[in-house]
């Protein structure tokens, strides 16, 4: 004989078929409410990831390192550059001088001073709005000279250092000691260099010299030479580090210090 079902048994079943119902209409909801969101399409995020490029790139070369295009001759043949070529695009540590002087060796770029006359680094500024926000987006990867006076050399000596030219052997003096320069490039014959009677470089200054010796116009000649010549070490923008373009220069630029320490 069948045993009657109790009131309790018959709430429990009530309940359950209640909760399950309670549930599937929970889960429907839940799935209604996870759609997948739709992605977004690439080319609108395009301009957006290219705003945020270009701003880190200026940041980056603001404050740390620049790139910088050499398009003369006058540091052949640690640097090659010409007129209409594709010379060698460097990177400036624009960091260093921050913690450190600059040393003799050290191949600086730097703002040229009021006495010095056209710079190597920087073209004839274009009044086409246009060609000049080009070549301003072009310098920042080091595919256009920037709009300023900028200079390449290499530091020869510096504050309270005496610098003359030349002894018996046509080498540089620093406080009468001969200089150990084997970065110097001879374009042609006569293989000796313009003579130029002692200069005390004053203190916070450097005097520079192009290793294309016999073609660089640079502190012997800048400013008519002597202390017109000497560049202050706050127009120095940063040290050459490595030539990052072409790619089979690729390498780094030597800071041989000629005078031995």
């Amino acid at each position: 004989m069948a045993e009657p079902v109790t009131p309790n048994a018959a709430e429990d079943d009530d309940d359950a078929e209640g909760g399950a119902a309670k549930a599937e209409g929970t889960s429907r909801r839940s799935r209604r409410g996870k759609l997948p969101k739709k992605k977004r399409s690439f080319w609108k995020e395009l301009p957006i990831l290219i705003a945020v490029a270009l701003v880190l790139t200026i940041l980056i070369q603001q404050f740390l390192g620049k790139v910088f295009m050499i398009p003369s001759e006058s540091m052949e043949s640690t640097l090659h550059g010409c007129t209409g070529c594709f010379g060698d695009r460097v990177l400036v540590d624009r960091v260093v001088y921050d913690f450190n002087d600059p040393s003799p060796g050290d191949v600086i770029v730097f703002k040229g001073p009021e006495s010095w006359g056209n710079a190597e680094i920087a073209p004839q500024e274009s009044g086409n709005f246009i060609t000049s926000t080009f070549r301003w987006l072009g310098s920042l990867v080091g595919f256009a000279p920037p709009d300023e006076r900028d200079f390449v050399k290499r530091v020869i000596a510096v504050g309270g250092q005496t610098v003359q030219c030349c002894d018996a052997q046509n080498r540089v003096l620093v406080d009468g000691k001969p200089l150990d320069e084997p970065y110097i490039h001879w374009l042609g014959e006569p293989n000796t260099q313009q003579a130029f009677e002692p200069v005390k470089v004053p203190a916070g200054m450097v005097w520079v010299m192009g290793d294309n010796r016999n073609d660089s116009c640079d502190s012997r000649c800048q400013g008519g030479g002597g202390l017109p010549g000497a560049v202050p070490v706050g127009n120095i923008i940063g040290k050459v580090r490595v030539i990052v373009l072409p790619p089979g220069r690729w390498g780094g630029v030597s800071d041989h210090n000629p005078q031995g320490g």
